[in-house]
């Protein structure tokens, strides 16, 4: 780039989640301070690209920003290389591009899930410099370990599990709790084993309501007091019912036993992160910065083991990262003799 200070732009695209805000201050940080760039910050994900809504990013607006929910730029579902009805503009990757360069960015950082890294590798393809990193509450991104916004969604979901046992035991009661994951059944996974579910159901996993029943009914003739059931929200459920409220009256109907739902729904998406996901998205931040300083574009930031590397966004997108069924964690918690519904 010779003696041009690089001018970077950053983005977060798709649901909001804990720690994005941590992962804006790891690459302006490092941005500004290691490598001398100046920093901008993108308003409303990809929207804010095709309106030119732009806020300059300095250490003094990125210093407190660590320990905040959300994201100070926002963020949309917006996808400019899909036509929705009503769209205005015709050609939004165009506009994008031509946005761009008029902003004079050398490099963009796309902060999302699976859908946002998907765009990332399209822009990518149209000649953008462009950096991924991978967020999600789902943990579903494929190419990396981890997401960031996952252990806080665990840690929420946990503690609720927690707070069901003692109301489960006092009224002897089966308690449904829903949790998010449409399609992955992550956090339903690890909250269940580690709030100690009795019944974990995954979108991954087939299940047979009668092998649930049976569970339920098994443990109350044992005179286990209660039971705790945890439901991803994306498992089949009959007629588009919500999944929790679904598996609880069948619950009710097949056993007869005094069974309540509870939604987690958005809860698990807000807040400040934990630490693990602060550092996680940290890591994220200054490795993405490092990747534009390289010029190692067209590349995602990703989790594997305890290195932070780069993979490429063209092996990421409309791939999914899901739970597999005979993976060692459902083997241990069967194990154990947590019931997942299957045979």
């Amino acid at each position: 780039m010779g003696n041009k200070k690089m001018k970077i732009g950053i983005l977060s695209a798709g649901g909001d989640c804990p720690g994005i805000n941590a992962t804006i201050r790891g690459i302006g940080k490092t941005a500004i301070v290691e490598y001398g760039m100046e920093v901008v910050g993108i308003a409303n994900g990809f929207t804010g690209l095709l309106e030119k809504d732009v806020i300059p990013l300095n250490e003094q607006l990125l210093s407190g920003i660590l320990t905040l929910g959300g994201t100070i730029l926002g963020t949309s579902r917006m996808k400019p290389f899909k036509q929705q009805e009503g769209d205005i503009v015709s050609d939004k990757p165009q506009l994008i591009k031509q946005n761009y360069k008029e902003l004079g960015l050398d490099a963009l950082v796309c902060i999302g899930g699976n859908g946002t890294q998907e765009t990332a590798n399209l822009l990518y393809k149209e000649g953008l410099n462009i950096v991924g990193i991978p967020k999600t509450i789902d943990n579903d991104v494929w190419g990396t370990d981890v997401t960031f916004g996952f252990d806080t969604a665990l840690t929420i979901a946990t503690e609720a599990i927690d707070r069901l046992h003692t109301t489960a035991n006092s009224h002897k009661r089966v308690m449904v709790i829903e949790v998010m994951g449409h399609h992955a059944g992550w956090i339903a996974l690890h909250s269940g084993i580690a709030g100690g579910g009795d019944v974990i159901l995954l979108p991954e996993l087939d299940y047979d309501m009668d092998v649930v029943a049976n569970c339920l009914i098994e443990r109350n003739q044992k005179k286990k007091p209660y039971s705790i059931v945890v439901v991803a929200e994306g498992i089949k459920s009959g007629k588009k019912k919500n999944a929790g409220a679904y598996i609880s009256k069948k619950i009710r109907k097949m056993t007869g036993l005094e069974t309540r739902e509870t939604v987690l729904g958005y809860i698990q998406r807000g807040g400040s992160p934990t630490p693990a996901d602060r550092i996680l998205a940290t890591r994220y931040g200054t490795y993405a910065a490092q990747m534009i300083h390289q010029e190692n574009y067209g590349v995602m930031v990703a989790a594997r083991g305890n290195d932070i590397v780069s993979v490429p966004l063209d092996e990421v997108g409309g791939r999914l990262r899901l739970v597999e069924p005979d993976s060692g964690l459902v083997q241990k918690a069967r194990y154990m003799g947590v019931c997942f519904g299957g045979k």
